[in-house]
């Protein structure tokens, strides 16, 4: 089964900056394409970024211009560095797999917490 663990998440002020990490294992990391979700007290799950294979990324309209998604295929991880920081980015972010472009199977991190608050 894949797995993919997160970390980085936390409690930052309005402005301040966090990185995000999520490292996969039980893919073949390289050809998958990786990203970023995020979910907030009732509201839907929506793209935060997307990374694939090639290392094209696509931002969510929100985030664009304050967040980067990066990967590093030699340690399995993605990365979200996330700069700029408002308190309506609070959310869980889970980390999201699509590990074949030729299945529609996609997997899911269990989630880490961001809180932007003064």
């Amino acid at each position: 089964q894949v797995q993919l663990v997160e970390s980085g998440g936390g409690l930052v002020q309005p402005g301040g900056s966090l990185r995000l990490s999520c490292a996969a294992s039980r893919i073949i990391f390289r050809v998958a394409t990786m990203g970023w979700y995020r979910q907030a007290p009732g509201k839907e799950r929506e793209l935060v970024a997307l990374i694939n294979s090639d290392s094209n990324t696509n931002d969510g309209d929100s985030v664009k211009g304050r967040f980067t998604i990066s990967r590093d295929n030699a340690k399995n991880t993605v990365f979200l560095q996330m700069n700029g920081l408002r308190p309506e980015d609070t959310a869980v972010y889970y980390c999201y797999s699509r590990p074949s472009r030729y299945s529609s199977a996609v997997f899911w991190g269990q989630g880490t917490q961001v809180t932007v608050s003064s």
